[in-house]
């Protein structure tokens, strides 16, 4: 019983310790598509992709000039209209 216990738990920590290191904290595509002039700096110079991820940021080294690193772009806040209960 005890052998059993032990391999699901090493099991757990194997799959959440890969889960983690393989950017769980990434954001989503959705996130990150936004005009490359509207970036904002979310890493020094030579940061690199997983880095990035891993600060919950988006990273895309296609456009010169502009940050690659940058912050996800928020989610749009509803208008007090769209919340109201009815």
């Amino acid at each position: 019983m005890n052998y059993k216990v032990f391999s699901l738990f090493t099991i757990a920590l194997i799959i959440g310790s890969f889960i983690s290191v393989h950017g769980e904290g990434a954001p989503r595509e959705s996130e990150c598509s936004f005009e490359p002039h509207l970036r904002e700096n979310c890493g020094g110079s030579g940061i690199t992709q997983q880095e990035c991820n891993e600060k919950g940021c988006c990273f895309s080294d296609q456009v010169y000039n502009v940050p690659w690193c940058f912050h996800p772009i928020s989610p749009p806040i509803p208008d007090d209209d769209e919340c109201e209960f009815e």
